[in-house]
């Protein structure tokens, strides 16, 4: 697979990476499969999608200590990306962003995971009681320390800044701009896909422009974009697609124009060509800097993920997926 690099430490990835956080959290818990996951990791490795992207909160724990059974074998063959920043409770998640807790959680992350070194430390989400840069200086400490290769950190959730009209990612951009003064950010993760392109307006461009590795999240629209879901089928109590605004019946039916469009670039390219791989090689055509981290927790998903590597869309293909009609949600 082709090989992209992170930030100005050029920390080599595959093309594509692997979201794991399925295989233990958010999507229809019912479905996970331990030795299903296993093996999914194994063959995405195998493929060459060298990133593993998980964190402490999936689970919580569950999601860090299934990869760190693969990592027992197979640590120089991937890439471990993992985040802080997050404490799971009975029924609410809250930041922790203070020092001594970041290093302690790094250490249990190391155990997890059966490793010496994470290769890409993220910072979750941070914490409005500490200031950011005293979390990010702790991170920077492990670094120093030898226990972390290099930082990035999340986006943070800005659907409220779509109903107010500020910028979806002026919070990141501000946070981003405060700790680049204490020690080098090497990637950010946001969303970004066909039906969330918001990302290229301004946080894309910032990363770009300063060798910032970008970690595309849910490049294929938590799974709207692979074209297998049938509207009004509903989901799981527990999947986050059940409160999510772009996953009720009549939304999802709204949105099925969009799928077509991924379809009909699909069938130009050939008939074993999907339109995930279509929104995936959408997504890698955004820059050389960008990493689609598309979830799966089975085989066949990080087969056909990956091969969305190989895939070379033409200035016509880009032109009508850039012709699609917005993606609408219940606030629309």
């Amino acid at each position: 697979m082709e090989r992209r690099t992170i930030g100005a430490a050029a920390l080599a990835v595959g093309a594509v990476g692997l979201g794991c956080m399925p295989m233990s959290w958010a999507y229809s818990t019912s479905r996970q499969r331990g030795d299903e996951s296993l093996r999914a990791v194994h063959r995405a490795l195998d493929l060459g999608s060298t990133l593993l992207d998980t964190a402490d909160m999936y689970g919580p724990f569950t999601n860090e200590l299934l990869l760190g059974r693969v990592l027992k074998e197979r640590r120089s063959d991937a890439f471990v990306s993992t985040k802080v920043g997050l404490l799971v409770g009975e029924q609410h998640i809250v930041a922790n962003g203070r020092p001594g807790y970041v290093k302690r959680a790094c250490d249990a992350s190391l155990r997890r995971l059966q490793t010496d070194v994470i290769d890409l430390y993220q910072l979750h989400r941070s914490d409005p009681e500490v200031p950011v840069e005293e979390t990010w200086g702790a991170m920077a400490e492990l670094v120093q320390a030898g226990k972390v290769r290099a930082l990035g950190m999340c986006a943070v959730g800005a659907r409220g800044g779509r109903r107010s009209g500020a910028g979806l990612h002026d919070g990141t951009l501000r946070q981003l701009r405060r700790i680049q003064q204490v020690f080098p950010v090497s990637a950010v993760q946001a969303e970004l896909s066909v039906w969330s392109p918001e990302a290229l307006d301004e946080l894309l461009p910032w990363c770009e422009a300063r060798g910032i590795g970008f970690l595309a999240a849910m490049p294929l629209g938590n799974g709207f974009l692979t074209g297998t879901l049938t509207p009004g089928e509903g989901f799981e109590p527990d999947d986050v697609r059940a409160r999510h605004p772009r996953f009720t019946a009549e939304m999802m039916a709204a949105n099925q124009p969009i799928v077509a469009g991924l379809r009909r670039v699909a069938r130009r390219h050939g008939p074993e060509v999907t339109p995930a791989q279509v929104a995936l090689a959408w997504v890698l055509s955004r820059g050389r800097h960008v990493v689609p981290v598309p979830g799966a927790k089975r085989e066949r998903w990080v087969v056909e993920n990956a091969g969305a590597a190989e895939l070379r869309l033409t200035s016509e293909d880009l032109a009508e997926i850039g012709m699609l009609p917005r993606a609408r949600g219940s606030w629309d």
